[in-house]
């Protein structure tokens, strides 16, 4: 060795002697001569990446294979190998040469090689045992990379199988033990470790922890604080640049506006403040290495100024202690970037970066003792990675099992376990956690492309799909940082420059866009200073887009040595998304029910569009992600609307499918179920129609035979179901019509018999048909059951004279038909009414069901009966009989009520006497009530029901409607015609009743005037009350017409109507009143019964009307001045019952005096309405001045017996119930008997409240209970 004081030169290579590594070259070099490992602990600024590989050339090495030299970093590498070819000189420096990903600088004459650790690991596919080198230097080894980590482990299984191969690992702060460790020689001897001093001025580490400032007293409470107040300490200090290490970007954002805040309140001296993150712009980026200004500089950094960088002019250092760490989540497979404190390792190398140029001061935000239980070094990657890249090269390399591969830390199963399910997921391997799975012919060609498993999956499906150009553009842009920079302080104006690129449904699609305009661009291009400088103007790196176009040829090169074509064509969206979902299916989301914004992901997560996305609230239903990332929430980057069919036919391996509700499906001819699909988790379809026989054939088989041949749910032509059916259903009527589950034999002994004929693999009608086609009719007769066969006994009485098929009523002819099924609302017998019959039924007739019916149904009314009642018709079924036998003649049409009927043959034949009300008709089985079927005149139901009275309600309008056109053609017959303007009687005499016939059916018409307003008209109504309503008003309509002069002199003649109207104006106008007088004075003069019914009774009756008129106005007006002035009375009494007893009585007696109070109230609003004298009969109002004199003592006496006008008013209410129910089954359909019941109440209410004023009949609760029952209501 020359021992010059300058350089050391050894074998022609020269050594800078001040380099600290090159005073220990002697003993670096036994060592590298006298062992296959060795492990070099170099502090920075030793020298150790530029002289060891010179240091290896100089002692021979080189000359039987290349020395390697690994970086982490492609620019590291590339300006390593420029430096060691500067220092071996212009005669030697084409020995030194770089490979990074897709450039290759190596020739023939290299004999040093720097590379990234990526080409290394990548160089094994084709030479396993690493040959062609004969020394290998991996550099930074403590960043511990998954390719680090790999190598290391490669390179421990190579040394035995390779003992003139020299390793040496080499770092600034290592786990030298544990590498030590790691390479034990053969004889068990541990590499060997030299320590090498850095070249570093001293340090001073002060520990300012956020919290209490005693010094000030006051606190640091945030982050932002304690890095003011530090760089405001600085300012003290002297010159010099300072260096803030922060987790993130917006941690960044936040110190900068703290720091610009505290210049502008001259708390701290004028700053250059700049940020410095891995996204920045690289103009912003240069801004860091080149000083512009005399200020200081204060550098927001994040970890990549830790190693990565080296930023000129720091003497300063503020260290938050804490990163932002990529961890990767095994159970939702998503990258975290969580907040952690750093190593102490890492907070060593940020204290180093002060001490580069001048000794440098480094403050803490945190306190020493924080410091001192933190970990010695920054978990490995390995161990907070994904693997499958890892276990898709060992698979290929044939390494063998990953779990015992010797790597410097072994992952863990889980983690083992999550690589193998990706290379799953991208169809990669042949099965999932078990190394005895081998590679797919996927995998085979994904090991080959040296790039990301999943890029490599979207490009192999490039090639599959015809869309290799395209995809060839975005796999290259996804495997860079994004050309598109977005500065600091100007993203409004990036966004604006670059929504020209944007795409509605994709942002994968952007990334063409972007790519299209570059190049038409470049095509115009005038020189490369003014291309450029419009790319700048554009915000687009030129770098970036440099190494994108050099990813891409790279690519292209691979696709080409393949001899993948790349068409020229234009793909289609589909093509696209579904090439990039071959690798990005874990990425995949839909639109949350639940939560707006969020989308439901794979395997229970959930995430939000990136909020730098353009597509943030342009995403539709499904999307698809480049990346999930999770910060404080789960993100998606790059996304695109997908439609999640794709996902069917690229995840066919990875969907998980279940079956639900499994049923014949007669139009199929299949038995079918519900599909649900899953991808881990995510429910792509459900409720999807399948074919099962496919999934369970022998489920499938049970099915079909249950429900397609016992059921006969079949539309197929086969004889033997045919037959079979037939027997079964004439089985099946007999019992419906004797109610009885005894005759038909069990379904599962039709069951076994068509199993025991049917084969196993029979499931579907198509299936069944070409069986039955390939029988002989030997076996074809097999399949016929019988009659004895399929009965348990013989079926005796069930003939059509007791369960006949049609049913008369009204002179109707009903079809019946009979099911047996208790608690089911079909259950009984049900008739088919068509509308325009409804109304004609006659409900008595229906009460006595079919004579099969009628025995068991008596029996069940005679059981109703209270117990003293009952025992005399003891045994019960032998009434029944001896009551069906009295009645058995008119059993075909019967008329009359059946419990009418029992009353009366009851006291006839066993001198028991019944009441109405004894019966309790409401515990009756349900049967024991007929169905009603409405249908149109096509047949089609309209409703059904056992409630006759509430269906005539129900489709009153309809069932007119269609009755009148009905009788259209009838009105001829009679000599009448509907349109007809009628203003006299010009018609002749208006029959009470007309035949109207339908084929076989006769109905029963009513003929009625209708008013029509200025005229009359003749229609037919299909009810007696509602034809005499109509009449009524029509024939008053034509009083009306008829006494023309005489109203409209008694309109200005009404004696008394100024007083009256006075009276009157509460409740209308006097114009009101007037006709309410002239409407009443005509019905009490012309509509008394009998009304007329030919023109001489009408002239005679109208005639009569002229002379009465006059003198019946004022009848009228005289009782309505006396029912007025009571009202008037009544409504004073009434104002005043709450005022004048609120302090004399208690809170319960108060409570009952308001429902008192309102039912009085509403009486007298039911009586006195505004059109009172029209609304009520001249009868009736002749009774109003008692009803009001009632109520007003009612009143009168309220207070003194509270309790009394309780209990009578329940006695009233208890009718008044019945009253408002019958009125909503009715719908305001007339009912002569409910009105003459009502009036009843009334008569009630005075013999109750004030029996002082009499009633003109005897009247009580029991008597109105016997009313009711007797009215039939």
């Amino acid at each position: 060795m020359d021992n010059s004081p300058q350089d050391i030169v050894l074998n022609g290579i020269k050594f800078n002697s001040s380099l600290p590594v090159n005073q220990k070259l002697e003993e670096l070099s036994k060592l590298i001569k006298n062992h296959q490992v060795i492990i070099v602990s170099g502090e920075t600024g030793s020298g150790k990446t530029t002289q060891l590989p010179k240091l290896c050339l100089a002692l021979g090495r080189g000359r039987k294979g290349l020395i390697g030299h690994t970086q982490p970093r492609r620019i590291a590498a590339i300006s390593v190998a420029k430096r060691i070819s500067e220092e071996l000189g212009p005669q030697r420096a084409s020995e030194v040469a770089y490979q990074v990903r897709f450039q290759d600088k190596s020739t023939s004459n290299t004999k040093i090689k720097l590379m990234t650790d990526g080409i290394l690991l990548a160089e094994t596919q084709s030479d396993k045992h690493l040959k062609k080198y004969d020394t290998i230097i991996i550099d930074e080894a403590h960043e511990r990379s998954l390719n680090i980590d790999f190598l290391l482990g490669l390179l421990k299984s190579i040394l035995p199988k390779r003992p003139n191969l020299k390793v040496i690992i080499t770092s600034a702060t290592i786990d030298a033990v544990k590498f030590s460790e790691h390479f034990k020689a053969l004889n068990g001897v541990p590499a060997p470790v030299i320590e090498v001093s850095g070249r570093l001025f001293p340090v001073e580490i002060r520990y300012q922890p956020l919290g209490a400032d005693e010094e000030n007293n006051s606190q640091l409470d945030s982050l932002t604080d304690g890095v003011v107040k530090a760089v405001h300490d600085f300012t003290f200090e002297g010159s010099g640049d300072v260096l803030v290490f922060l987790p993130g970007e917006r941690e960044i954002r936040e110190c900068s506006d703290a720091l610009l805040d505290a210049v502008a309140r001259r708390e701290v001296e004028r700053l250059e403040v700049l940020p410095l993150f891995s996204r920045l712009s690289q103009n912003d980026q240069e801004k860091i290495f080149k000083p512009s200004s005399s200020l200081r500089r204060v550098i927001l950094a994040t970890n990549v100024a830790e190693t990565s960088l080296t930023v000129p002019g720091i003497r300063y250092v503020v260290d938050s202690g804490l990163a932002r760490v990529k961890r990767y989540s095994w159970r939702n497979k998503v990258e975290q970037l969580h907040i952690e404190k750093i190593s102490k390792a890492s907070a060593n190398q940020r204290a180093g970066r002060c001490g580069r140029v001048a000794s440098g001061v480094c403050i803490r935000l945190y306190d020493e003792e924080d410091f001192a239980r933190r970990s010695e070094y920054t978990d490995p990657e390995i161990l907070r990675s994904s693997l499958a890249s890892v276990i898709l090269q060992m698979k290929s390399l044939r390494i063998g099992d990953v779990a015992a591969f010797p790597f410097l830390e072994s992952p863990t199963s889980r983690a083992i376990a999550d690589g193998y399910q990706i290379l799953h997921e991208l169809g990669a391997i042949s099965g999932q956690y078990s190394d005895k799975t081998h590679l797919t012919r996927i995998g085979q060609s994904l090991a080959q492309l040296p790039l990301d498993p999943k890029i490599a999956r979207i490009i192999l499906a490039g090639h599959q799909n015809n869309c290799l150009k395209e995809i060839l553009i975005i796999a290259s842009a996804l495997s860079v940082a994004d050309p598109r920079e977005r500065p600091f302080d100007q993203k409004n104006k990036s966004d604006q420059l670059h929504a020209k690129f944007k795409d509605e449904k994709s942002e994968f699609i952007s990334y063409l866009k972007l790519w299209q305009w570059y190049w038409e661009l470049y095509s115009k291009k005038v020189s490369n200073r003014k291309f450029n400088d419009e790319l700048k103007k554009n915000m687009i790196s030129v770098l970036r887009m440099r190494e994108w176009i050099d990813i891409h040829n790279q690519l292209t090169s691979i696709v080409n040595e393949k001899k993948w074509s790349i068409l020229e064509s234009e793909a289609t969206y589909e093509q696209i998304h579904k090439s990039l979902l071959t690798g990005l299916l874990g990425n995949v989301g839909s639109k949350s029910e639940t939560e707006p914004n969020f989308y439901q992901g794979t395997r229970n997560i959930k995430f939000l569009i990136h909020p730098l996305s353009g597509m943030q609230k342009k995403a539709g239903r499904w999307v698809m992600a480049a990346e999930l990332v999770n910060t404080s929430k789960i993100y998606a980057r790059v996304v695109a609307q997908i439609d999640p069919r794709w996902i069917e036919s690229i995840a066919t391996h990875l969907i998980q499918k279940n079956w639900s509700d499994p049923r014949w499906d007669v139009k199929r001819g299949q038995v079918v179920a519900n599909e649900r699909a899953t991808l881990y988790g995510l429910q792509i379809y459900q409720g999807r129609k399948v074919h099962y026989g496919p999934i369970n054939p022998e489920h499938s088989r049970e099915i079909f035979i249950r429900e397609a041949l016992v059921s006969g749910d079949l539309n197929v032509d086969l004889p033997f179901v045919d037959h079979n059916l037939k027997l079964i259903e004439q089985i099946e009527h007999m019992e419906h019509k004797s109610r009885r589950r005894d005759i038909l034999v069990d379904d599962a002994l039709i069951f076994a018999f068509y199993s025991s004929l049917i084969p196993n693999d029979i499931c579907q009608t198509a299936s069944l048909e070409a069986w039955y086609k390939r029988l002989s009719e030997e076996v074809r007769k097999k399949l016929l059951l019988n009659k004895d066969g399929l009965m348990k006994h013989s079926a005796e009485g069930i003939t059509t004279d007791y369960f006949p098929r049609k049913v008369h009523n009204s002179g109707l002819e009903l079809v019946a038909s009979y099911h047996f099924e208790p608690g089911s609302p079909k259950d009984g017998v049900t008739v088919t009414v068509p509308d325009y019959a409804l109304s004609q039924i006659n409900p008595c007739t229906v009460q006595w069901l079919v004579p099969g019916m009628l025995k068991e149904k008596v029996q069940a009314l005679v059981r109703s009966l209270p117990q003293k009642i009952r025992r005399h018709l003891v045994p019960i079924p032998d009434y029944a009989r001896e009551f069906y036998l009295a009645h058995e003649a008119d059993l075909k049409e019967p008329k009359k009520d059946l419990i009418d009927a029992i009353i009366d043959h009851a006291y006839s034949s066993h001198n028991v006497k019944i009441a109405r009300e004894d019966f309790k008709t409401e515990n009756l089985p349900v049967h024991m009530s007929m169905i009603f079927k409405v249908v149109d005149s096509y047949g089609r139901m309209l409703s059904a029901g056992r409630n006759l009275a509430q269906l005539k309600a129900e489709h009153a309008d309809q069932s007119l409607h269609s009755f009148q056109k009905l009788a259209q053609q009838n009105l001829s017959k009679i000599s009448l015609n509907t349109e007809d303007k009628i203003t006299d009687w010009s018609f002749g005499e208006l029959p009470e009743i007309m035949e109207i016939r339908k084929s076989n059916q006769s109905l029963v018409g009513y003929p009625a005037l209708v008013d029509s307003n200025t005229y009359c008209s003749i229609d037919v109504f299909d009810t007696p009350e509602m034809a005499l309503d109509v009449h009524r008003k029509g024939l008053m309509r034509l009083f009306y017409l008829g006494l023309n002069e005489q109203i409209k002199y008694w309109k200005k003649n009404i004696p008394g109507i100024e007083k009256l109207g006075l009276m009157y104006m509460n409740l209308g106008t006097q114009t009101e009143l007037i006709e309410q007088l002239i409407e009443g004075a005509i019905k009490q003069s012309a509509m008394l019964e009998p009304l007329p019914q030919n023109k001489e009774e009408f002239e005679v009756r109208k005639n009569q009307a002229k002379e009465k008129l006059g003198l019946i106005i004022n009848e009228i007006v005289q009782l309505s001045l006396q029912i007025l002035d009571l009202y008037k009375q009544f409504d004073k009494k009434l104002q005043g019952l709450k005022s004048s007893i609120k302090k004399s009585v208690s809170n319960n007696d108060q409570r009952y005096i308001d429902e008192a109070y309102s039912d009085l109230k509403n009486n007298l609003e039911f009586l006195i309405p505004p059109k009172f004298i029209t609304k009520h009969s001249f009868k009736n109002l002749q009774n109003f001045p008692r009803y009001i004199k009632s109520s007003i003592a009612r009143i009168d006496k309220l207070l003194r017996d509270i309790g009394r006008d309780e209990k009578n008013l329940n006695e009233i209410r208890k009718f008044q119930s019945k009253i408002n129910k019958k009125l909503t089954e009715l719908r305001g359909q007339p009912d002569p008997k409910l009105d003459e019941f009502i009036w009843m109440v009334q008569e009630l209410r005075v013999a109750l409240f004030s029996q002082e004023l009499k009633t003109p009949y005897p009247v009580s609760s029991k008597r109105l209970e016997k009313s009711w029952s007797q009215f039939n209501l």
